[in-house]
């Protein structure tokens, strides 16, 4: 049976001949390949993650806190934020940053804060907590899938991903959370399930968790239930993160970019020891259309292993870009080292 997700390792094997490439897939799954060339060279793709950048500047930028400190110590902007641990984690590093200090770090940020794992992608485990009840029970969560978990202040705005590779921006676009618009007729459940209906026949792999406990909390501080039917025109945004992969919408604006933004990217991605990267920037004034000197703007994260099979679905300059993109990426992981 093939993953789910196999986007990106049939793209490469389309593309590698163009190359003088072949490619091994493991069929089980799909997401796990090699990159065979001609002059003897060997790449591998596990997911979304290829031979490009380097093993630890990867793994600093797949750990939202380290990436944090550098990012700050190099000057960018970055959100106030501390680290807590499970108690089993705390115990065996001998700290004292378990629940209990989250609850107290909260309270002194003031509520809402934002929580979410440490080292997880795709918008995983993601919450906007009102009160310390919200939070013990976003803790309890992450701890399911992290031992660290990320406490940050909240400073809501804009949210945009660009796209970097070897200092070039590749795309941009604005991520917008989930939502749904009434019709006066459905229920928000409804509503959710026809919106998954259009991204399969979009070609879009994305899974919506229509048990989300997120989503219910969101829905209850509204007034809603998923079983609601929301009047003719009226929208509601579900969840508080607006990652493509958890059910947002894009709006591409790669060509708008303000020049000094796409700096900001290439400037990062370079300094934290990247080759290719997606730049997550949060604008809380302005927009990224705008010179940044007259924004006020801070980076959410970096991704070293940016996925772009749901932003590729956005239409068919979209496509190309990604085709164009990965075509680029299998030229340079040619080349012997």
């Amino acid at each position: 049976m093939m993953y789910m997700h196999p986007y990106l390792t049939n793209l490469i094997k389309k593309l590698a001949p163009k190359v003088g490439a072949k490619v091994v897939i493991e069929p089980e799954w799909g997401i796990a390949a090699q990159v065979i060339y001609k002059n003897g060279v060997v790449r591998s793709l596990r997911m979304y993650s290829l031979d490009l950048n380097h093993i630890a500047s990867s793994d600093i930028a797949k750990d939202k806190d380290y990436a944090k400190f550098f990012m700050k110590k190099k000057g960018y902007p970055v959100a106030p934020g501390r680290t807590f641990f499970k108690d089993s984690w705390a115990n065996t590093i001998k700290s004292n940053r378990k629940i209990p200090a989250g609850l107290q770090y909260a309270k002194r940020l003031n509520y809402p804060v934002i929580a979410k794992p440490n080292s997880q992608s795709q918008g995983a485990e993601v919450s906007l907590v009102y009160d310390a009840r919200e939070l013990r029970r976003a803790f309890l969560e992450i701890f399911k899938v992290d031992k660290v978990a990320l406490i940050e202040k909240y400073l809501p705005g804009r949210d945009y991903r660009i796209v970097v590779l070897d200092g070039e921006i590749i795309s941009a676009y604005e991520r917008i959370a989930l939502s749904v618009t009434g019709d006066g007729r459905r229920s928000i459940l409804a509503l959710l399930r026809q919106k998954q209906g259009d991204f399969i026949k979009k070609g879009r792999d994305t899974k919506i968790n229509f048990i989300d406990s997120r989503i219910k909390l969101k829905l209850r501080r509204e007034g809603y239930i998923l079983g609601s039917i929301l009047a003719k025109g009226e929208k509601i945004y579900l969840l508080d993160n607006a990652n493509l992969s958890t059910g947002g919408d894009s709006v591409d604006v790669t060509r708008t970019i303000h020049p000094g933004f796409k700096k900001i990217a290439i400037d990062l991605t370079r300094e934290m020891g990247l080759r290719i990267s997606g730049v997550d920037i949060m604008v809380m004034e302005g927009d990224i259309t705008k010179d940044p000197k007259r924004c006020k703007y801070y980076i959410i994260e970096i991704n070293a292993a940016p996925g772009l099979d749901h932003y590729v679905t956005t239409g068919a300059r979209q496509r190309k870009i990604v085709e164009a993109m990965y075509l680029k990426i299998l030229k340079a992981l040619g080349k012997k080292d």
